[in-house]
């Protein structure tokens, strides 16, 4: 493989600083104009002012012509083309499609739409969209809980035959323990920004509760809970064992995940991340039951759940590594057993820190970032033109764009960050876009070419290092 100092040269970066040229070069490959991807105007799903003031300036900022044409293309190309926004009974609605599937997942929305949150203080017009969105979530959820992905209307689904209480307002019925904490994500991060209560009505505080006993339901204290989900399908994560209810846990205070944010099945059903994650968003809206709902009570049952998966976690989800010392592994079962590992969907080992889990020198997590970027993690592949996290769900030897741009993003290191800018800036395989995964020798050979949570993550990857390190990427 190549080293990180002749990865960064072959791509058009040194390992002091990005290339310099002018930024108001034309952008070119090969001697010709690089064209903007962007639909024309007309014909994209949402605009917005904010938006389109911070591509300008962006543009103007950066050094690297090749990485201010990829930020152009990737930062808004979920209100280019992913968001159906209306007014639905005097109140916000929007849908948005995770890109070349026309459904809504709960995760892949919130994310998608995160970046832009803080340009909603001054932009009411965008600031109406995102309160669409928690309507929309709010309504996803008073249908189903413990589905994953929803339709816009009740047209059913391809997986209308799965084994589990399907309806027909549900495109998948997967049951993710991140689906809910994004969702309560969405709703504080629009909160904290705009300070504006109207989407925190009745209806989202019922809602709200759901999610609450949802998470209790599927600590199985007592019982295996209401859900359960097979598929006839000859892809094994695609299924559940255990008739549907998933491989045995024991009772340590966890919430069972019987989905990973990939949408493949857990092996172990307490996903160590989304519990971790399921803390930061039970504190979240403990804060917004006692703020908004003036419900000291309510409050209190989320604040207790987060610490007593908080307490679990550190009991059970801690486990000595062959080589790295002590770590948090991937799933667990509260009997003892731990797979090591990570993935590149997010929430993942790696992202902790991003979504408020732990800070980036907590030691336990130093540990597992190094497992994790290490060849002991199976799904760490290395190529010939590139290295970075991958999934069991696409398949041996796939890098995902998600996870280099999570190493990115969780990096101290300015040297890291900038291999994973160049890595980016190189592996779009000619298409200006990020993508589900590609080839680690191949960048050409990638899944899905139309996934919009990658290009908005990538957008907020630039945008964080122009903040933070702007000696890394500025002029």
């Amino acid at each position: 493989m190549a080293t990180r100092r002749e990865f960064l040269a072959r791509s058009g970066m040194v390992a002091v600083g990005l290339s310099t040229g002018s930024v108001h070069a034309l952008v070119r490959s090969g001697g010709q104009q690089r064209p903007g991807r962007r639909p024309p105007p007309n014909q994209r799903g949402f605009t917005s002012q904010g938006v389109e003031k911070t591509i300008r300036e962006v543009k103007g900022a950066l050094a690297d012509p090749r990485l201010a044409w990829l930020f152009e293309n990737c930062f808004p190309n979920t209100l280019d083309t992913t968001v159906h926004h209306e007014i639905v009974d005097g109140r916000p609605d929007t849908f948005v499609v995770t890109g070349d599937i026309e459904a809504m997942w709960l995760r892949d929305s919130t994310a998608q739409v995160w970046p832009y949150l803080p340009l909603a203080r001054d932009d009411l017009q965008l600031r109406d969209l995102l309160a669409g969105l928690v309507n929309r979530q709010t309504s996803c959820v008073l249908i189903d809980p413990y589905a994953n992905a929803f339709n816009r209307g009740p047209t059913g689904s391809p997986w209308e035959d799965d084994l589990t209480d399907m309806r027909p307002e549900l495109h998948e019925r997967k049951w993710e323990v991140d689906s809910l904490c994004y969702a309560i994500r969405l709703a504080h991060g629009y909160w904290k920004v705009t300070g504006d209560f109207a989407p925190f009505d009745t209806a989202w505080q019922e809602a709200m509760r759901l999610v609450l006993r949802t998470f209790v339901e599927q600590q199985r204290k007592e019982s295996p809970g209401p859900y359960r989900f097979q598929r006839v399908t000859g892809w094994q994560t695609d299924t559940v064992a255990g008739g549907g209810y998933g491989n045995p846990v024991r009772p340590v205070g966890l919430i069972c995940s019987v989905f990973r944010p990939s949408d493949d099945a857990t092996i172990y059903p307490f996903l160590v991340p989304s519990n971790h994650f399921a803390v930061t968003s039970l504190r979240a809206l403990g804060e917004m039951a006692r703020e908004i709902a003036n419900d000291g009570g309510w409050a209190a049952q989320c604040e207790a759940l987060a610490d007593e998966v908080e307490a679990a976690l550190s009991e059970h989800a801690v486990a000595e590594h062959l080589h790295f010392g002590r770590v948090f592994p991937y799933e667990v079962d509260g009997f003892g057993n731990r797979l090591f590992m990570d993935d590149a969907n997010i929430p993942s080992l790696l992202s902790l820190p991003y979504l408020g889990c732990c800070g980036p020198d907590d030691p336990l997590y130093r540990n597992t970032r190094a497992f994790i970027l290490s060849e002991w993690n199976p799904y760490f592949y290395e190529g010939e033109r590139a290295d970075g996290i991958g999934s069991p769900h696409v398949g041996p030897d796939m890098i995902w764009p998600l996870g280099v741009i999570m190493r990115g993003l969780t990096s101290e290191d300015d040297e890291e960050i900038r291999y994973c800018l160049g890595l980016l800036s190189s592996s779009h395989g000619g298409t200006g876009f990020m993508h589900e995964s590609f080839h680690k020798d191949d960048p050409a050979r990638f899944t899905r070419e139309w996934f919009a949570w990658a290009n908005t993550l990538f957008g907020e990857f630039v945008l964080q290092v122009l903040r933070e390190r702007p000696h890394l990427v500025k002029r």
